[in-house]
């Protein structure tokens, strides 16, 4: 049986590494339990997120899945996209022979792009001008899809806007309605089967997304109080198979 494991707010809150989360995967793979990390935030190349892990303690080299390889999916190989979104989307359309078009200084006012696709996800760089040339270039018959619909993500500092936030403004402007890829959408159930088959565990801070998620994989559903989901606030919808505090407290009282 495996486990599925989503990051931001189970495995850190922004920069800042969740205390017992290292410790409570080396505790389930000393069980010889295959653990794989699952997340939304497509903003980083995966040798990134790996990197991340590493430094604390964590080896995630092949284990890392993320909302913009599960996207890249939707891409036929040989088309032109925009991206509205960070590097991870950018290193998924690549790999995946998708040509990334850069929109001109001069379109950056609102003139549409000659793409197929407009992929959008989180980045700190979206502002009115790339709003403007990615819904006009929806408007102009290009799909629109997003990595993930996840309206808020975690930091130390509290929740900040998601690329759901941003993928929303897209559709909104563009007049259309996005295929979105990852948690808990088919292309990333599709993933995560691929590695852990029909039966496991799933880890996650928002039961919208990540309990969600588990359903459709057929998981069973692990809420945490270290993201989003603050202690106290009552769930139900769907209702957590384990709730813990954190990733430590769970492992510790489910794994001898």
């Amino acid at each position: 049986m495996g486990w599925a494991l989503d990051l931001d707010g189970v495995m850190w809150r922004g920069d800042r590494p969740i205390a017992g989360s290292a410790e409570a995967v080396a505790t389930l793979r000393a069980a010889g339990e295959t653990v794989v990390f699952v997340t939304n935030n497509s903003s980083s190349p995966v040798v990134r997120v790996e990197q991340k892990l590493a430094d604390m303690g964590v080896d995630a080299v092949g284990a890392v899945l993320t909302s913009a390889q599960a996207a890249a999916r939707l891409v036929s190989p040989g088309a032109r996209a925009l991206v509205c979104g960070g590097e991870g989307i950018v290193e998924a359309l690549r790999g995946r022979g998708v040509e990334v078009v850069e929109p001109s200084p001069d379109r950056r006012g609102g003139g549409a792009v000659d793409v197929d696709v407009v992929v959008v996800g989180f980045t700190r760089a979206f502002d009115f001008d790339l709003l403007a040339v990615a819904s006009s270039a929806v408007r102009a018959g290009a799909q629109l899809i997003g990595t993930n619909e996840d309206a808020t993500y975690p930091t130390p500092d509290g929740e900040l806007p998601g690329g759901g936030a941003l993928l929303a403004a897209v559709a909104t402007a563009g007049g259309a309605t996005p295929l979105v890829a990852g948690k808990p959408h088919p292309p990333m159930v599709e993933m995560v089967g691929e590695m852990l088959g029909g039966a496991g565990t799933m880890v996650g801070d928002r039961p919208s997304t990540d309990g969600v998620f588990a359903r459709a994989l057929g998981f069973r559903f692990g809420l945490v109080r270290s993201g989003v989901t603050p202690q106290g606030a009552s769930v139900s919808d769907p209702v957590p198979d384990f709730d813990a505090l954190d990733l430590g407290s769970m492992v510790g009282s489910l794994v001898p």
